[in-house]
Parts: structure tokens; C-alpha cells; sequence
């Protein structure tokens, strides 16, 4: 503590020390960099709620979805028209013969009924949703046509916390947008400044090139919190999608996953020096991953020989980390394998960033 003047000045000088501090200054460059552009702004904060509204709203739970069946317009549909409506929980349209197949490919209807002794069903048996409406229309005009059930099952209703797609779907989004901001970032930063001779520049400065490097790192870590702090509360304030482990659990992964994807963005970047080079080899490592690592749908619909793979991308850690703590409440050593997985990648690909990066 500065208590004296001759403790002020030593205080002064060490601050002045401290600000002066490559590292420093370069971190406060790229911070200033990205507030300046509103478009990065964008990209970061806004569209990931954009695109969580769209999607929440999409596949909103609306109870008891009924069974959208079509009957084909013709002779004797009225009377199939009526068995169905007597029975709860289908839903009927009539429906041309021309507009029949349309309608099922688009999903206004998941069955068409064709009537005639016996009645025909026109149904996509690769939907599930197409073979539960078969069944649920054959059972009302079975019956319709007088059979009895043998019995009437009791039913128990459960909804489970967490089960919703939006559930699902907004810590695959918080990963996407990690792995997105991390390496898109990064990686046109670094060639933007190598394009415009800023990093040839940089090397007549007392610099290291760790502290380049590691500035560009630590900018990436201020704008997580933003990142991350909006999207859950937006997803929680509107959709109720829970945080049900730790929000110290929640923001540590998060900067596991922050750290491990700016090293990617580092290395990719080390060595291109067009914006149409960095960006081709963005997407060629970018696109497996928003496909294969369960963003948008699980993982597991992928063949079993590529588990292994699949599991050991960046973004599939970072995504069953996050489900894991904002669904399941876990705590940090139940993720510890992801946190490994990421914790490889990160220190991999820095040290060979490191290596590799060329100033020209």
C-alpha cells in the first residue's frame, strides 16, 4: 500500500510498468478491435439469442400434440372423416389428390388415409412421427369398424427438467458460439493484421511473440463473459432452460472451451496470409465439428465405429460438458474427462502455434 511519497513514486512507476507491458497494451489493442466492430458485436451477442429464439419457439412444448392426419378427398372419406374425429387426439384435413403427397412431405400431415375396404395409409415409415400416426389413425377406425380392446392401460405422466429440445439445444449453441468466436476471431485477426503489414511492424517492438499471441488469447477470454452471461440468461429468463450445477462450474468449462478454441484459432492462423486462405481452412475444421459434435442433434446417430472420434473433437467435450452441468448439476470432476480432452487440445495447439507462427 502507498503511504508515503517516496512509496507513491516507487507505486507510480510500477503501475506505469505494468501498463507498459506488451502484453497489456496488445490485449487492450484487440479488445478495443472488437467493440469498434459492430458486426463482431453481432456475431457474438445477438445472433446466438436471435437464433435460440427462432429455434425455442420452433420447437416450443405445447402438451398433448395431436396427430395431423389427412384423408385423401374422394368417395367414402366422409365416413372415415367422422371415425377419426370421434376419436381424441387426431387431428383430420381433407386433402387433395394432388396436394396428398405434398402435404406429407412438408409435415402438415404425418398420414394420409385412402379409404376403401380396407382403408390404405400413405405414411413415411423413416419419421417416427408418420409411424405413430399410422398407428394411432389404425386403432380409431379399427375400432370405428367394432373391435373392443381387451383393456385400458393405466398411464403415469412424467416431465422431466432439462427435456425440452430448447433444453437441448442452447449448451450446443454456447458451444458452437465458443468454438465460432474462438477461431473466427482470432484467426482474421491475425491474417487482417499480417495483410495489412501491421505484424511485420510488431517485430521492431520490444515483443515477444508469446505476448502476441497470448494477447490475443486473453481478449478472447474478456468477451466470453458477455458471451456466455447473455445467452444463458436470455435462454433462462424466456425459456426457463435451467443452470442446474454450478455457475462456477459453468464458467470454468466455459473458459476451458474458450482457451482450447483460441489456440485452434492461433495455429490455423500462424502461417495464412489471405482472408480467403484463413477462411477456407476455418470451415474445412469447423464444419465436422457442427456436425458431428451434437449441436444441433445428438451424436449418437452416427455409426458406433466413429464414437471414439466423434468424442474426442474439442467441441463434442465442450458440448457434453456444458449439458452436463446445465442439465445433469454436475460438478467439475464429473466433466474432468472433458476437461482433459480440452485441456490437450489448448496446450497442443498453442505450443505449435508458438512453433510455427511467422511474423510475414
Amino acid at each position: 500500500m502507498c503511504s508515503s511519497p517516496s512509496r507513491d513514486a516507487i507505486c507510480a512507476m510500477t503501475d506505469r510498468s505494468f501498463a507498459s507491458r506488451p502484453l497489456v497494451q496488445l490485449t487492450l489493442m484487440r479488445l478495443r478491435e472488437f467493440v469498434r466492430e459492430p458486426e463482431a458485436v453481432f456475431w457474438v451477442v445477438v445472433f446466438p439469442i436471435v437464433l435460440a429464439a427462432a429455434l425455442g419457439i420452433a420447437f416450443r412444448t405445447q402438451g398433448d400434440e395431436p396427430v395431423h392426419a389427412g384423408v385423401l378427398d374422394g368417395p367414402g372419406s366422409e365416413r372415415v372423416v367422422a371415425a377419426l374425429n370421434a376419436s381424441a387426439g387426431i387431428d383430420v384435413t381433407t386433402v387433395s389428390r394432388e396436394r396428398a403427397d405434398l402435404a406429407l412431405r412438408d409435415g402438415q400431415v404425418q398420414v394420409v388415409v385412402i379409404p376403401g375396404t380396407p382403408p390404405t395409409y400413405r405414411f413415411d415409415p423413416a419419421r417416427a412421427e408418420s409411424r405413430l400416426a399410422r398407428m394411432a389413425v389404425d386403432g380409431a377406425l379399427q375400432r370405428a369398424a367394432g373391435r373392443a380392446d381387451r383393456f385400458t392401460a393405466a398411464e403415469q405422466t412424467l416431465e422431466v427438467v432439462g427435456a425440452r429440445y430448447i433444453d437441448w439445444f442452447v449448451p450446443g449453441l454456447l458451444g458452437m458460439n465458443i468454438m465460432g468466436t474462438g477461431m473466427w476471431g482470432i484467426g482474421l485477426s491475425i491474417v487482417y493484421a499480417r495483410n495489412r503489414k501491421l505484424l511485420k511492424r510488431f517485430t521492431a517492438t520490444p515483443m515477444a511473440r508469446s505476448d502476441y499471441l497470448l494477447a490475443q488469447m486473453l481478449a478472447r477470454l474478456v468477451s466470453l463473459v458477455p458471451e456466455v452471461g447473455v445467452l444463458v440468461l436470455f435462454a433462462g429468463v424466456v425459456f426457463a432452460v435451467p443452470v442446474r450445477g454450478s455457475v462456477l462450474t459453468l464458467a470454468a468449462v466455459s473458459l476451458a472451451g474458450a482457451l482450447t478454441f483460441s489456440g485452434l484459432g492461433l495455429l490455423v492462423a500462424c502461417r495464412a496470409r489471405t482472408i480467403e486462405a484463413i477462411s477456407g481452412l476455418l470451415n474445412f475444421l469447423m464444419l465436422p465439428m457442427w456436425i458431428l459434435s451434437g449441436v444441433f442433434f445428438s451424436s449418437a446417430h452416427f455409426p458406433a465405429a466413429t464414437q471414439p472420434l466423434i468424442h474426442a473433437l474439442p467441441l463434442t467435450a465442450l458440448n457434453d460438458a456444458l449439458r452436463a452441468v446445465m442439465l445433469d448439476g454436475a460438478s467439475l470432476a464429473s466433466v474432468s474427462r472433458e476437461l482433459a480432452i480440452l485441456a490437450a487440445w489448448a496446450l497442443a495447439s498453442f505450443a505449435l502455434a508458438l512453433r510455427l507462427f511467422r511474423w510475414r
